[in-house]
């Protein structure tokens, strides 16, 4: 077993191009309005009803100095009112809603109900994933592509060919017959993209919000989370310090799923799949299969995967660039010329063909399947399977096989009451109803 090599993670500490990222100090360094902060205080509030300067910075992910100005207006339009505190600052006094500032509120949402986080404004985002993308460059050696697809027997050719791709962060095309691993050497790549990268909560656009985080394909550092907990006026809160993300598309896949998703009752909108993917990898997986028409889908990727750029639009019509600083890995089992032109296969420079084992690769994935099973390995079965039963019905040996054929073997073997033990006649059965046969 190699090991495992340790990924060099970004120091602790403030500063360009680190994680996680310095606190603002007042409202000014957010790089949002006084309008749109003072909603969300307001909204806040309202929902709570009374509330200490601190918790209410808490909740917004800001130090209090930030939300000042806010406090100050609503209490000079009877919006808020302080109901009790200590004289040791703003933070420590209680902060009430009154009538007039909850008609107020209703109001904003009715616009907008988004209450959380502030968000971060676009301009701040996209100078985040530039720095970042020249930070966190990624240098995969052999090693550790070995490691990471440890679990699969490919050929050198192959694990070059990722290897490559990763180094040089372009996207990688992965075909051939199903059950062979494509799937699993597209999610494996995430673990070969080193470092961690920060999450906005959300994103302000021309005072539009979009929210970023996602829960499902989004994991935040445990270590870190703990650790800006007592670095509070230090570290903004604002952004989430994470596992570089991998979003998995299938055959579900429509073309609406990558523009925003504007929510009418909420009044606010969600990331598409490729913005919640940046900074790490997005598998379009089935490629071919989705609802679309793989042209069309094709067609929405050129402009991102030729210039590191997207393109989305708000509801208002107004269009908007986002930075487009992820790792597309399309896998298929369809033939390629029936799916793409040469000006997309130009743009997606490397080609990974997941090629049927051979007899020698067929033999170790069985080698190490009964090892996986705590069975016994007898060199001679998987010899004799080809030979015998795939040469005899014309059948073209997967990778899959091995795993498939063994678990159903030993569920035989368990419901004859036989021992645990592989034999031929057993694995004969098993793929007698495992294969479909064609003859009449």
């Amino acid at each position: 077993m190699l090991e495992r090599p340790t990924l060099v993670r970004a120091p602790f500490a403030p500063g360009p191009g680190f994680l996680p990222l310095p606190a603002p100090t007042s409202l000014e360094a957010t790089g949002l309005s006084l309008d749109l902060v003072t909603q969300l205080v307001l909204k806040t509030l309202y929902f709570a009803g009374e509330m200490s300067g601190a918790e209410l910075a808490r909740r917004l992910g800001v130090v209090f100095a930030v939300l000042e100005p806010s406090l100050e207006f609503l209490k000079s339009q009877h919006y808020c009112e302080i109901v009790g505190g200590s004289m040791l600052g703003g933070g420590s006094y209680e902060f009430r809603i009154s009538s007039i500032g909850r008609t107020a509120a209703l109001q904003f949402l009715q616009q907008n109900q988004y209450v959380g986080v502030a968000p971060v404004p676009i301009a701040h985002y996209r100078r985040y994933m530039k720095t970042i993308r020249q930070v966190m460059a990624t240098a995969v050696t052999q090693s550790a592509v070995r490691d990471a697809l440890g679990d699969l027997v490919l050929s050198d050719r192959v694990l070059d060919n990722i290897a490559t791709a990763l180094n040089g962060m372009h996207s990688i095309f992965i075909y051939g017959p199903p059950g062979n691993g494509k799937t699993r050497i597209a999610s494996a790549l995430r673990d070969l993209l080193g470092g961690d990268i920060a999450i906005p909560h959300a994103i302000e656009v021309e005072a539009n919000i979009i929210r970023i985080f996602d829960p499902v394909n989004h994991e935040p550092r445990p270590d870190i989370e703990e650790q800006s907990k007592t670095m509070y006026s230090t570290i903004d809160q604002r952004w989430l310090l994470c596992r570089r993300p991998i979003v998995v598309a299938g055959g579900e896949l429509t073309l609406e799923a990558l523009e925003l998703s504007l929510d009418p009752k909420l009044g606010y909108s969600r990331a598409p799949l490729q913005l919640l993917a940046n900074g790490g990898l997005l598998v379009m997986d089935d490629f071919g299969r989705q609802h679309c028409a793989p042209r069309d889908l094709l067609n929405r990727w050129m402009v991102p995967l030729e210039n590191g750029v997207d393109y989305l639009t708000l509801r208002s019509g107004v269009k908007f660039e986002v930075p487009f600083h992820v790792f597309v890995a399309f896998a298929t089992n369809l033939k390629p010329s029936e799916l793409v032109d040469e000006a997309f296969l130009r743009r997606v420079q490397y080609k990974v063909f997941a090629e049927n084992p051979t007899p020698a690769a067929f033999e170790r994935i069985f080698e190490r399947y009964c090892q996986e099973r705590g069975v016994g390995f007898d060199r001679n079965l998987p010899n004799q399977l080809l030979e015998g039963f795939y040469k005899a019905h014309a059948i073209a040996p997967r990778a899959c096989h091995p795993r498939d054929l063994i678990n159903q073997a030993l569920l035989l073997a368990n419901y004859r009451g036989v021992p645990q033990v592989l034999t031929l006649e057993l694995l004969e059965t098993a793929c007698a109803g495992y294969f479909i046969d064609e003859q009449p």
